[in-house]
């Protein structure tokens, strides 16, 4: 069984950051919805330790450590919202306020594992966005700057100590907005109520340059920010091209650049990835207006070929791409699309593979486990 080194691992993820031809490959998985079903079957324990199932499946070790505190798919709030039953809706349902202020239609007593309706927003306006939003984003808030040291402290024990890479995660303007808006309120208040976008827009920007400049301060040198973004469904972009420029641009530009020149070591270069579902094409050469470096993770339901895209953008870091629904079709499947990928993208370097999201129920173990073998052949 394929076991590294951690220093084998970083030294692999380097070679992927530099885009070395023909590299071994690095090793991981986007996530899993199929644990509940292993279990049940026997192949697992309930809550598997990560470690364990890197030593299951191969894994490299994790080298890369999130300098996170900034929301991941919603508003960064600090405190959150009460988490609260509403109201019943019929024998089965209950409308249910979340962390973040929204209201979701949710299966009663089954809050988690499924996708929620989204009923209503906190935003609609520059009252309710400041009566209700605002001054949960405030960089001085105590408790906030408290979790934020233990970050920063991790941040360099981790450099320091292992050479993990470190990574400024933060959720993206566009799925921050939705978060607040909603995404068709969103499209329209960026006509009808400008100035709103635009203040909510500075107050995600001040939250994030203040953090990171804290942590540049304290000595932590960035290598790449991430956002996530989830800005295209399986036709496209959610929001046009001159809206992103218009309302989200101004803002990422100012923050990479903040970022860039604050450096503590000026050699080492800062890495911009966008994370985004379904058909990610026309964001490339959108995004790449900011120097795109990387994205993921190449949601093949919607039509995302990594092979194909790879040449394309022969210099875009890329990992995901592999189809989940393969994964539950069985070994020879497995083989063709393994065949077709893995040799393709070693050969051009900056790849790794992953699902193209959580590991679904369908998946078999046994499949899955192939699946993990024959990856194993390229790192």
């Amino acid at each position: 069984m394929y076991n590294p080194t951690f220093e084998h691992s970083v030294k692999k993820y380097r070679d992927f950051y530099n885009m070395k031809p023909g590299a071994p490959i690095y090793m991981t998985e986007f996530g899993f919805y199929s644990m509940e079903r292993w279990v049940r079957e026997g192949h697992m324990k309930k809550d598997t330790p990560w470690t364990e199932m890197r030593e299951m499946w191969g894994w490299d070790h994790g080298v890369r450590f999130g300098l996170s505190n900034l929301g991941w798919v919603t508003a960064g709030f600090n405190p959150l919202f009460e988490v609260k039953v509403i109201e019943s809706v019929g024998e089965d349902w209950e409308h249910v306020q979340d962390e973040v202020g929204r209201i979701t239609k949710c299966f009663k007593d089954r809050r988690n594992g499924f996708m929620p309706e989204y009923v209503d927003h906190p935003v609609k306006d520059m009252r309710t966005w400041e009566e209700l939003c605002k001054w949960r984003m405030d960089p001085t808030t105590p408790s906030r700057v408290a979790e934020q040291d233990k970050y920063i402290e991790w941040a360099l024990h981790n450099r320091e100590q292992k050479g993990q890479l470190i990574i400024a995660n933060c959720v993206g303007g566009y799925m921050y907005l939705r978060s607040l808006m909603g995404p068709v309120e969103l499209l329209y208040y960026t006509y009808d109520q400008p100035e709103l976008i635009h203040d909510c827009m500075r107050t995600w920007f001040t939250l994030a340059d203040t953090f990171y400049a804290r942590a540049q301060k304290a000595g932590v040198n960035i290598d790449e920010v991430f956002f996530g973004e989830d800005i295209c469904y399986n036709h496209g972009l959610l929001i046009s091209p001159d809206m992103v420029r218009e309302f989200l641009f101004p803002y990422y530009q100012q923050l990479i650049g903040n970022i860039r020149s604050r450096q503590p070591d000026k050699t080492q270069p800062v890495k911009f990835q966008l994370d985004t579902d379904g058909w990610c094409e026309p964001a490339i050469p959108l995004y790449d207006e900011l120097g795109l470096d990387f994205m993921s993770p190449f949601e093949v339901a919607s039509n995302c070929d990594v092979v194909r895209i790879g040449q394309q953008y022969p210099n875009l870091l890329m990992t995901g791409g592999f189809d989940k629904r393969i994964l539950a079709k069985g070994k020879d499947a497995i083989d063709r699309e393994v065949d077709r990928i893995l040799p393709a993208m070693q050969k051009r370097g900056g790849y790794y593979p992953t699902s193209d999201h959580g590991v679904p129920e369908e998946v078999s173990f046994e499949n899955y486990c192939h699946f993990r073998k024959r990856l194993l052949e390229f790192a």
